[in-house]
C-alpha cells in the first residue's frame, strides 16, 4: 500500500525522496507529498492527488532545498483522496510526519487533542500523531522522547517518520505492523517501507523489527527495541537491481510479467531439484528434519496467494497423502480453530508483509503449531525473518498490482513442497520423479501458451460491451478458475465470478444468457466427460462459451463455444499451465476497456493494512 521514503544528508534530498516514490508507485496510491526542511530550519510541504509525476512537476515549479526530509505515496484509508489528506502532515508548523497503517484509537486521540485545543486540518488518522508529537515535545528534552512518549499511546498498525523544525538534522521512525527498512550511506543515511526505493543511494540495508524505533543522523543509526533497548540489526547488501521504469518492449508491467514466467520458474526451480528428487535445502536451514514429521499443513494467505494455497490442497492430499486445509488470512486470525498434531503452517505472500498474512502467522505460533514456513519473493521481509523455513521464490520483481508471475512461481514452489514433505508419506521415488520432470517442462509449456496471444488479444473483443462474466473449473481447477475471475475484475472492472462446474445447477445456471460469457478451463483429465455435461447444460441455456482445452479434451467450436487449444502437459503442473491464458485474456480485455492495466483503482499491491 502507502510509500514511505525519508532521507537526511548533506546534499539537497527532494530528488532522491521523488525517485523514491517512483520506484514505489507499484504499490497503489492515489496522492503523493514531500516535505523538506530548509536550510532556514522552516518545513517546504508540496502534496499532489494523483501521480507521482504531478507531484514531480510541482516541484520543478516551486523547489524544495534541504538535505532533511521525507515524502509519502497515500492509498486512502480515512478521508477521501484529495490534497488536504495526503501526507506529509504537520502539527504548529514544526513537526512533520508520515505514516503507513491505521491508527484504530484515532478518533479517542482526536478529540483529546482537540481539546488541547489542536485544529485538525485533515480526515485522516495520520494527523493525531503529529499533534501527539507536538504535544509531547513540550515537556520532553528531545525529539525522541517526545516521539517514544507518543507512540506508546497508539493502537493499530503504523510505519511512521517524524522530523522537526527544533532538530532539523534528525530523522525518528517506529514500526509496528508496517515494515520500514534502513538504508546506510557514507555522510548520509536514509530508511523506507521497501528497499527498492533507495536503491539509487544505496544497497546496505537493515530491517527494523516489531517495535522498534530508530533515530537517523547524516553520520549515526541507532535502533531501540519494544523494551527501549538499544540493539544492532544486521546490516545486510542487497544484490537486487532494478529499474522501475522499465518495460521493455512491452506497453504494461502486467504484459511484460506475464512473458516473464518461463525465465521466473527456471530461476525458481535452479538449484532445488537434482537428479528428478526434490532437495529439502530449498526451504531452508533443517528442512529435511523439520518436514519429515509433518502430518498436517495449514496454508493462510489472502488474494491471488489464497488461490495457489486452494490448488495445492489438492497436491497434498492426492501426491503427498497428507492433509491440508486453506484459509484466508482475515478469517483464520479472528476465529477459534484445531490445531492438528505434527502441523505446519505454510503462510505465502509475494511482498512479505501482507497484514492479515503476517497476523496470522504470529496466531500461529502461539496455538501451537510444530513449525512454520513461508513462500515469498522478498529476502529480509517480516513473513521470512518471522518463520522456520523460507521458500524464496526469485521471480524478481513484480511491478504490476495484479500478480502473474508471482502466482505460477508461488504454485510451483507448493508443488516442490508436495514433493519435500510427501517423500516421508505416500510419495513414491517414481512419482517423485515424474513431479520434478514435469516442473521442468513448465517453462517451455508456457512459452507455448504465450504463442496463444493474438488469438486471445482477438478473442479478447467478445467482451468489449460485457458487465459479467462466469469461469467453471473442476477439481485443481476450480482455483484457477477462481484466479481468472480475479484477474478480469481486478483490472477491467468487469463483475467475474467463478464456480465448481458441479455447482451450475445449484444456482448460477439462473444467470446464464447471451450476454453473460462464461470461460471453461479444461485440460484432458478425469474429470473432463463431468466437465462436458456441465458445459452442456450452459449451452442448452443460450449461454456462450470461451472453453480453453487440451487438444484431446473433444471439445469444438461452433456457434455458441469458441474453442482455444491448450498446449498438453503432465496432470500436475495443469493449473499452473491453464492460469497463464487467463492472464492473458485479463490483459487485453482490460486494455479494450480502457483501464489503468498496472495500477487498477482502489487497489494496492503490498496490502500492509487489515
Amino acid at each position: 500500500m502507502c510509500g514511505i521514503v525519508g532521507a537526511i544528508a548533506q546534499r539537497d534530498v527532494a530528488n532522491i525522496l521523488v525517485e523514491g516514490l517512483r520506484r514505489l508507485e507499484y504499490r497503489g496510491y492515489d496522492s503523493a507529498g514531500v516535505a523538506v526542511l530548509s536550510q532556514d530550519g522552516e518545513f517546504q510541504r508540496v502534496r499532489r492527488v494523483g501521480k507521482v509525476k504531478a507531484l514531480a512537476d510541482a516541484l520543478t515549479e516551486t523547489p524544495c532545498l534541504g538535505g532533511t526530509g521525507i515524502a509519502h505515496t497515500r492509498w486512502a484509508t480515512h478521508g477521501e483522496p484529495n490534497e488536504q489528506n495526503a501526507h506529509p502532515h504537520t502539527s504548529s508548523n514544526e513537526i512533520t510526519v508520515v505514516h503507513n497503517g491505521i491508527i484504530e484509537n484515532y478518533l479517542d486521540l482526536k478529540k483529546t487533542l482537540i481539546g488541547l485545543g489542536y485544529i485538525f486540518t485533515s480526515d485522516t488518522d495520520t494527523e493525531v500523531i503529529a499533534h501527539l508529537i507536538h504535544h509531547e515535545r513540550k515537556t520532553s528534552s528531545t525529539l525522541l522522547e517526545a516521539f517514544r512518549q507518543a507512540i506508546r499511546q497508539l493502537v493499530g498498525a503504523y510505519g511512521t517518520v517524524a522530523m522537526e523544525t527544533a532538530d532539523p538534522d534528525r530523522l525518528v521512525a517506529a514500526r509496528s505492523g508496517s515494515p520500514l527498512v534502513i538504508g546506510y550511506g557514507i555522510g548520509e543515511n536514509f530508511l523506507a517501507s521497501d528497499q527498492l526505493a533507495l536503491l539509487p543511494v544505496t544497497n546496505r540495508f537493515a530491517f527494523l523489527e516489531e517495535g522498534d524505533i530508530a533515530e537517523l543522523t547524516r553520520h549515526s543509526v541507532t535502533i531501540f527495541d519494544l523494551n527501549d533497548e538499544q540493539v544492532e540489526r544486521e546490516v545486510s547488501e542487497s544484490d537486487i537491481t532494478h529499474d522501475a521504469g522499465d518495460k521493455g518492449k512491452f506497453k504494461h508491467y502486467m504484459l511484460k510479467e506475464i512473458y516473464e514466467q518461463p525465465v521466473a520458474l527456471k530461476n525458481t526451480l535452479n538449484g532445488r531439484v537434482e537428479n528428478g528428487a526434490v532437495l529439502a535445502s530449498a526451504f531452508g536451514n533443517n528442512a529435511e528434519e523439520i518436514l519429515k514429521d509433518i502430518d498436517h499443513v495449514q496454508i493462510i494467505a489472502c488474494g491471488t496467494s489464497y488461490h495457489s494455497g486452494m490448488v495445492a490442497r489438492y497436491w497434498f492430499e492426492q501426491y503427498a497423502g497428507v492433509s491440508c486445509n486453506v484459509e484466508i488470512a482475515s478469517e483464520f486470525r479472528y476465529r477459534k480453530s484445531f490445531v492438528y498434531n505434527n502441523a505446519l503452517i505454510v503462510t505465502i505472500s509475494q511482498s512479505g508483509e501482507t497484514a492479515d498474512t503476517l497476523a496470522a502467522l504470529r496466531l500461529a505460533k502461539e496455538l501451537g503449531y510444530k513449525s512454520s514456513l513461508t513462500i515469498c519473493n522478498v529476502p529480509g521481509s517480516s513473513l521470512v525473518r518471522e518463520s522456520d523455513l523460507a521458500y524464496m521464490m526469485e521471480a524478481g520483481v513484480e511491478i504490476g498490482v495484479a500478480s502473474t508471475k508471482a502466482f505460477t512461481v508461488q504454485l510451483a514452489g507448493l508443488l516442490l513442497l508436495v514433493a519435500a514433505i510427501g517423500k516421508h508419506k505416500a510419495l513414491n521415488p517414481d512419482q517423485e520423479k515424474e513431479i520434478v520432470s514435469a516442473l521442468q517442462s513448465l517453462p517451455s509449456k508456457i512459452d507455448q501458451a504465450l504463442e496463444m496471444d493474438a488469438q486471445i488479444k482477438l478473442l479478447a473483443e467478445d467482451f468489449a460491451d460485457k458487465h459479467h462474466s462466469l469461469f467453471l473449473g473442476r477439481g485443481d481447477q476450480y482455483p484457477i478458475a477462481m484466479e481468472g475471475a480475479l484477474k478480469l475484475k481486478e483490472i477491467s472492472y468487469i463483475h467475474a465470478e467463478a464456480y465448481a462446474a458441479g455447482e451450475l445447477k445449484h444456482g448460477p445456471l439462473a444467470l446464464i444468457d447471451a450476454d453473460m460469457p462464461v470461460i471453461v478451463v479444461a485440460p484432458d483429465n478425469d474429470l473432463m466427460e463431468k466437465l462436458h455435461s456441465n458445459v452442456e447444460e450452459v449451452r442448452a441455456r443460450g449461454g456462450l462459451m470461451y472453453v480453453f482445452a487440451d487438444k484431446a479434451s473433444k471439445f469444438e467450436s461452433d456457434a455458441t463455444m469458441k474453442v482455444l487449444d491448450v498446449p498438453h502437459c503432465d496432470d500436475a503442473i495443469a493449473p499452473i499451465l491453464y492460469s497463464v491464458p487467463l492472464q492473458l485474456l485479463s490483459y487485453y480485455v482490460a486494455v479494450i476497456k480502457g483501464t489503468d492495466v498496472d495500477q487498477p483503482r482502489n487497489l494496492a499491491k503490498s496490502v500492509t493494512v487489515e
